[in-house]
């Protein structure tokens, strides 16, 4: 027993002797949520740093896919070699939330970002298609551990009074995320050197998760996962170090969550979230439904086919690969405005589209309009962006990557096919789907309101 308690005693010291110390909780909030933003910026970057790395000859020479221009293998490819990633990203979150829950949410972010590291440093240096998929997979298995976890170890530390000003700032450095890679890629294509200019993004990608690796040991861990494992003084230490007050009673909340959890242990499994037994799991697996089908059907409305494929969109409408590239860039900006109809936009965009792939000396009147849309449709999104998953913490986080991935996977996969196939048809398209989803979206209602609330009361 002493050996216990004196190895209980050492744990707790090292808590709190390692984390990162501030005046006032206020600080210590500000902190944490930065360095969830700093995660966030990597792993929005990892997604769109093939948008203009697919435009360099050298690279799809050197990957055995060039010319994509009318030949469906190497389209074929193209999608493929983007597509991976979300097949790697998906298995990394699932594996992300069962390290989440058993080792901690610290220990998960550590092993993901290490995992990321090598896949970015094998994607740089990639000589072939077969390394280029491998290390896809490799990034994409890191960086769904990291999406999956960091947003949990961020609600769970976070104060609840501020978790809403929080969520805000990580959306806002998610889109600074998305702008960086475009930037960053628009300015290494002016390199000479086209070897360069596509390695140099993808090595970049190292410079954040060297930042998260060195930081993130000293921020502290979440005092729900301590709770969970007994080590209830170290949670407290959590809990003074970021909150104004009402310390003791949040603990008492979080003990007393901790142990209903485990009364319902079996709950807590990704195989019981599918195939329940119980009312209470019939119930989970309709969270499970809800915050993967979300996610999914985000994809399917266009987003992905904007971000992503966004400088052939604009191309296809009679603009230059110089001009389509700053456009590209300047249109993520505009994930900052506020909010409309995204349908119209893009039913509007898809007829002028039509006219000018037409050619014509009104080529570049319907070309703008077609800009103008995709910059008010990417505008309108990113108002209503924001979900999120409680309950089974880690796990239910993994969920929502689960459906990210999938619809992104879906979408890289075949836009490139797309765009060659049915040319402006393909923002109709997306209209047509905007139409399908509106009413699943009577679903949305069921979820509960957060703002202000401890998570111990969300459910």
């Amino acid at each position: 027993m002493s050996t216990f308690l004196g190895s209980y005693l050492l744990d707790a010291y090292r808590q709190s002797a390692r984390m990162f110390r501030f005046n006032n909780p206020n600080s210590y909030n500000w902190a944490n949520n930065l360095l969830a933003g700093l995660a966030i910026l990597f792993y929005v970057s990892s997604c769109m740093v093939m948008s203009q790395v697919n435009l360099n000859e050298d690279y799809l020479k050197l990957m055995g896919i060039y010319p994509t221009t009318g030949n469906s293998r190497n389209l074929a490819a193209l999608g493929g070699i983007v597509s991976v990633y979300y097949g790697g990203s998906l298995i990394g979150a699932l594996l992300g939330g069962s390290i989440a829950d058993r080792s901690g949410r610290i220990t998960a972010i550590i092993l993901g970002v290490i995992i990321s590291i090598i896949g970015a440093t094998f994607q740089a240096s990639a000589m072939n298609i077969t390394w280029m998929c491998c290390a896809r997979v490799v990034t994409g298995l890191g960086v769904g551990a990291i999406d999956a976890v960091i947003p949990v170890w961020s609600s769970e530390v976070s104060s609840h009074q501020a978790r809403g000003s929080f969520l805000a700032i990580e959306f806002f450095l998610n889109i600074g995320g998305l702008s960086l890679a475009y930037w960053i890629e628009i300015f290494a294509s002016m390199n000479h050197n086209q070897v360069m200019a596509w390695r140099t993004p993808l090595a970049l990608q190292v410079v954040f998760l060297l930042a998260i690796l060195v930081l993130v040991p000293f921020f502290p861990e979440s005092p729900r996962w301590l709770a969970k494992v007994g080590r209830v003084s170290e949670a407290r230490t959590v809990l003074q170090a970021t909150r104004k007050d009402g310390v003791e009673d949040e603990l008492g909340a979080i003990v007393r969550s901790v142990m209903h959890d485990q009364q319902h242990a079996d709950n807590n499994s990704y195989l019981r979230m599918l195939f329940p037994r119980t009312k209470s799991q019939r119930e989970l697996r309709w969270r499970v439904v809800l915050s993967v089908w979300l996610q999914i059907m985000q994809e399917l409305v266009g987003i992905g086919v904007i971000t992503v494929y966004a400088i052939d969109l604009i191309q296809g409408a009679g603009f230059s690969q110089g001009d389509a590239k700053l456009l590209a860039g300047f249109n993520n900006l505009s994930y900052m405005c506020g909010r409309r109809s995204t349908m119209l936009l893009l039913l509007i965009g898809g007829i002028l589209d039509k006219y000018a792939q037409a050619g014509g000396p009104n080529q570049r009147a319907y070309g703008a309009g077609v800009v103008a849309m995709t910059f008010l449709y990417t505008g309108t999104f990113g108002a209503t962006w924001l979900n999120a998953a409680t309950y089974v913490r880690a796990k239910g986080g993994a969920w929502s990557v689960v459906g990210w991935s999938i619809g992104n996977g879906i979408v890289t996969m075949i836009t490139p096919f797309l765009f060659q196939a049915i040319e402006y048809g393909v923002l109709l398209l997306l209209f047509g789907l905007n139409i399908f989803v509106i009413p699943l979206h009577h679903f949305h209602v069921y979820d509960p309101e957060t703002s202000g609330r401890p998570l111990e009361q969300i459910d």
